[in-house]
């Protein structure tokens, strides 16, 4: 995909290997550090600290062991001011996951949330089926501990992370109204149980905003 890096909360980008090379958009956003997840990543830019995982993308491949390595270095990277570019290949599976590692942890929110939040800003953002089955494994069995080990590790977090996700939530939640109001009665019933609970009250909290303004 080349429609660039794409910033999904402050100091947070998700990109594609071209994204990585691009001085332009690199000075833009302030990027000071680079998670490379790909087949033989390597240090490209001299001036860039680099996390550099190798992954396939394909549905056997392990990421787990890489979730806190990815998000120390991403929350080191914000903590210190800099903007942090993930990103594999094409922008859209190995890099979504490691997004959706760090959304999770620094906010109070699951899978199923986090990914509706990302593809509300980047719509091909998608983890492959086996990357999906690991975030889900991840979100109950490791989650709590991994919120945990960040708050002994690096004490309270001052970004308002849970509110600039919500945000998204709620553009997601507006997406889905419009879709559903085009579909019938039954088909939107069908769609709003297949989501998270939290996403169903970033719904109605969306829908109580909207009235408010008519």
């Amino acid at each position: 995909m080349g429609n660039g890096m794409t910033k999904i909360i402050d100091g947070l980008y998700l990109g594609n290997y071209h994204d990585s090379k691009d001085r332009e958009q690199l000075s833009r956003n302030n990027i000071t550090h680079i998670v490379s997840i790909h087949d033989y990543p390597k240090p490209e830019l001299a001036d860039m600290k680099y996390l550099c995982l190798n992954a396939s993308d394909c549905s056997s491949q392990d990421l787990t062991r890489y979730f806190k390595d990815c998000v120390k270095f991403i929350h080191e990277c914000r903590l210190k001011g800099g903007g942090c570019l993930v990103h594999c290949m094409a922008g859209i599976s190995r890099s979504t996951t490691v997004v959706l590692v760090y959304l999770m942890t620094v906010t109070e929110l699951g899978f199923a949330d986090t990914l509706a939040a990302v593809r509300t800003v980047r719509t091909h953002a998608c983890p492959n089926c086996g990357f999906q089955e690991q975030l889900q494994h991840f979100e109950r069995y490791s989650l709590k501990d991994m919120r945990l080990w960040l708050r002994l590790e690096f004490g309270h977090n001052p970004f308002n992370d849970h509110i600039a996700v919500g945000a998204l939530l709620i553009s997601s939640a507006r997406a889905i109204r419009h879709d559903t109001s085009r579909v019938g009665t039954r088909s939107a019933s069908r769609q709003s149980r297949s989501h998270d609970p939290k996403l169903i009250f970033f719904i109605f909290w969306a829908q109580g905003m909207d009235n408010g303004t008519d």
